[in-house]
């Protein structure tokens, strides 16, 4: 992921803006999640870990410039938290949501993206995006 940290460098050079020690942690501390899936406050508590310094604040200032950076999304899932995840345009995936215990478990299908361009051709149709969420139940929430 250290192409990750240096576009992120790229993009900040590009937009007028300032590489920081504490945007620097807080990217790290981003890209050592292994799911990618993150909330501020699960953020928040690992970087204070790093450096007791950096506040909430920073935390939602970085986060808001790394959306507008186009390098994180916010996946809206209807809830009242937000989750971010970091934006790879090679890692297309979607998304399983645990309703009881909020999981999120990524696939990929590649039948899903055959399906896409199905609806292309034969709608006349240039599709740039899409978000495919299923709800329901995890096996631990299930069982209960």
């Amino acid at each position: 992921m250290k192409n990750f940290k240096e576009k992120f460098k790229l993009k900040l050079a590009e937009n007028n803006y300032k590489f920081t020690r504490q945007r620097e942690i807080i990217v790290e501390t981003i890209l050592e999640n292994e799911n990618w899936h993150f909330n501020a406050e699960d953020l928040f508590a690992a970087v204070k870990e790093k450096d007791s310094e950096i506040g909430m604040a920073t935390i939602y200032r970085t986060l808001e410039l790394l959306e507008k950076l186009d390098l994180i999304h916010i996946l809206d899932f209807n809830d009242d938290s937000r989750v971010y995840e970091l934006y790879l345009k090679d890692h297309h995936h979607h998304h399983l949501i645990c309703k009881g215990c909020g999981k999120l478990v990524e696939f990929s299908d590649q039948g899903i993206d055959y399906f896409e361009k199905e609806l292309e051709d034969k709608y006349d149709f240039s599709i740039d995006e899409h978000k495919l969420r299923f709800y329901g139940y995890c096996g631990d929430c299930r069982d209960k």
